[in-house]
C-alpha cells in the first residue's frame, strides 16, 4: 500500500511542476528530430506546426492509426521520420468513412510526408507505417496553413 501511495504522490508532484511523467526514449527523440526537419520544410511555405505529436516504436509492416480533426479551407501536411533502422516509412491519410484521401505523397527511406488542401472539415485518420526495415522509433507530427 505504502509503494501506492508513494508512487501517486511522484506523479502529482510531477504533474504539479510540469514535467513529463514519462520520459521519450532515445529512439523517439531522435525520431522527431527527423520528423520536425522534414516539417521545416514545409514551413517554408507558411505551415504553422500543430501542438503535439506521437512517438513510439514500430516493427515491420506495423502501422499506427492517429485520428485529427481538420477544417475546410486548411492545407495540412503529415510527416513522419524515423531512425535509421527504417528503410521505407508511408503516410496515408483516410477519410470518416476509411477512404483513402488524394494527398500529395513525399517519401524517401526515414521520411514520409502526405499533405491536401481539406475541402470537408470532420475526422480523417493517418496511418504511419513501417513498411521495411528493422523495429525503429517513430514520431509523427503536422502542419496547417
Amino acid at each position: 500500500m505504502r509503494g501506492v501511495i508513494r508512487f501517486c504522490l511522484t506523479m502529482l508532484a510531477l504533474l504539479a511542476l510540469g514535467l513529463p511523467a514519462f520520459a521519450e526514449t532515445d529512439q523517439e527523440v531522435a525520431a522527431r528530430a527527423v520528423a520536425l526537419e522534414l516539417a521545416g520544410a514545409f514551413s517554408n511555405d507558411g505551415f504553422k506546426l500543430r501542438d503535439g505529436h506521437w512517438a513510439g516504436t514500430l516493427a515491420p509492416d506495423e502501422s499506427k492509426l492517429i485520428a485529427v480533426n481538420l477544417y475546410a479551407g486548411n492545407e495540412y501536411w503529415f510527416s513522419a521520420g524515423a531512425t535509421d533502422e527504417a528503410k521505407a516509412l508511408t503516410v496515408e491519410v483516410f477519410d470518416e468513412r476509411g477512404a483513402p484521401v488524394t494527398t500529395q505523397i513525399f517519401n524517401s527511406g526515414t521520411k514520409a510526408a502526405a499533405g491536401f488542401p481539406v475541402i470537408n472539415s470532420g475526422q480523417y485518420f493517418v496511418r504511419v507505417r513501417l513498411a521495411e526495415g528493422t523495429p525503429a522509433g517513430v514520431c509523427f507530427l503536422y502542419s496547417y496553413k
